[in-house]
């Protein structure tokens, strides 16, 4: 395992899509104002846009073609587009059906954005988000099919839960600090209901993370306390909920093990990965194993490959790339998080902070952000022959992608969650002389508006 240069770390890392919500604004003097307007296609954050005067409005709890009274949210008399509800549906579309979550729709729970669309019509209109994305920042015109992958409720590993002023748990409106209080949320997995955190009070404390681990049984709570306030009493009852996992309490300056193991066990391609407290793990079960199918297919690695793994997290793509490739090949793994890197060099065989892997000798893993690592002779090779890139939710940008193209790979993968940083960095890759050649979408964040995308680029065909 290597180390790149200390230098100051950039604030996004392998959990860099995990920012807190955009902070209380003056929002403008028409907000509570009700108009009546027809809906027009979705956009990308999970609304539809109409048009009022011809300002542009984007309706939440909306549908296509649907003709609603939309409450404006945001926006003043001197915007360019308001944020709006659809607080009352006139004319329905047909794909409209009751969210079966009671906490679902306007001025509720924010993190469900299409729980009043049918699951079909979900899968299209996210599709439709990813092209029209494509089509917009990458001129790149191409149908896009999202793939069900498994039942739209219960799925979620990792939820992230709020608290109130009453110290009740819940979620946070959209784009908003108010607190929803909640019982239950539906689409958690049976593995979180069973930590017990939604019966409990939570004084003094600003957020409780549950985690169920896929593959095995344990559990976690990450606790963070309010600003300011001490560490709270974890007692008997929190600490037998989750005798099988860890409890953990986070602190400005760091996390502290409170109870059990400071990791989970997760199991995915037949391999057990230990990921620590809060460190970055995919929230569907069935992820890990469908995104490791898609980029080693679209990869497809040969004996004596040069391979790299960048922003590789605790290293779920490296291990079967090292497989791939065998002791003839070589593979350097990036990433900057420095908790994610130890957990990588557990999970591939690093043993005391060795330099080398003893389950794969031909495997570095460098700890560093991927930009700099690129740019620094010492670690990147004179040339490569696949690439995967799965960075947070801003992308990669143009710097990491004109050195990945300088390159030269034959094939380049990359894992999206956020389909306009895709798009953007897609074009990028363009200008450097690599054309988008395939694309899978899946639905790994059903009845949200979240959606994964696994992108091959090639050498662009002169």
């Amino acid at each position: 395992m290597k180390r790149a240069a200390d230098r100051p770390r950039p604030a996004e890392a392998a959990t860099a899509d995990r920012r807190p919500p955009a902070p209380e604004r003056d929002s403008g003097d028409m907000v509570g104002t009700r108009i009546e307007v027809e809906v027009g296609p979705p956009g990308h954050g999970g609304f539809c846009v109409a048009r009022h005067e011809g300002r542009a409005v984007f309706v939440r709890h909306a549908l296509p073609g649907e003709r609603v009274v939309a409450e404006v949210t945001e926006g003043s008399a001197k915007d360019s587009f308001w944020r709006a509800d659809a607080v009352e549906v006139l004319e329905a579309s047909e794909d409209r059906v009751e969210p079966p979550c009671e906490y679902a729709g306007p001025g509720r729970c924010g993190g469900c954005d299409w729980q009043h669309a049918a699951y079909e019509a979900q899968l299209r209109i996210k599709g439709e988000v990813v092209a029209e994305q494509l089509r917009r920042l990458a001129k790149v015109d191409r149908e896009v099919v999202v793939e069900e992958v498994a039942s739209p409720f219960g799925w979620r590993t990792r939820v992230q839960f709020a608290v109130d002023p009453d110290g009740k748990l819940g979620f946070r409106k959209h784009r908003s600090h108010e607190v929803v209080p909640v019982e239950e949320c539906a689409i958690a997995s049976s593995g979180v209901d069973e930590v017990g955190a939604l019966q409990r009070n939570w004084p003094r404390v600003d957020m409780v993370e549950v985690i169920a681990a896929t593959g095995s049984t344990d559990r976690a709570l990450v606790v963070t306390p309010k600003r300011g306030e001490q560490m709270p009493f974890v007692d008997a009852d929190v600490k037998a909920s989750v005798l099988r996992g860890v409890s953990r309490h986070t602190h400005i300056s760091g996390v502290q093990r409170i109870h059990g193991r400071p990791y989970v066990r997760e199991v995915a391609e037949g391999r057990t990965w230990r990921v620590s407290g809060s460190g970055f793990w995919q929230v569907h079960p069935a992820a890990p194993d469908v995104l490791t199918e898609a980029v080693l297919d679209f990869l497809n690695p040969k004996e004596g490959d040069v391979a790299l793994d960048l922003y590789c997290g605790v290293g779920l793509f490296a291990a079967p790339l090292a497989e791939g490739v065998g002791e003839s090949g070589a593979v350097m793994a990036v990433e900057l998080d420095r908790q994610a890197v130890r957990d990588a060099a557990h999970n591939l065989g690093f043993v005391d902070d060795q330099e080398e892997s003893s389950e794969f000798p031909w495997l570095d893993l460098v700890e560093g952000s991927v930009d700099e690592v690129l740019a620094d002779e010492n670690y990147v090779p004179d040339h490569a022959d696949i690439v995967v890139l799965d960075p947070p939710r801003a992308g990669a940008g143009r710097d990491v992608c004109d050195r990945i193209a300088a390159l030269r790979p034959r094939a380049v993968v990359y894992v999206a969650c956020d389909p306009a940083s895709l798009a953007r960095d897609v074009a990028y890759f363009a200008e450097a002389g690599y054309e988008l050649t395939d694309l899978r979408a899946f639905d790994l964040f059903p009845m949200t508006r979240h959606v994964e995308c696994v992108a091959l680029l090639r050498p662009a065909q002169r």
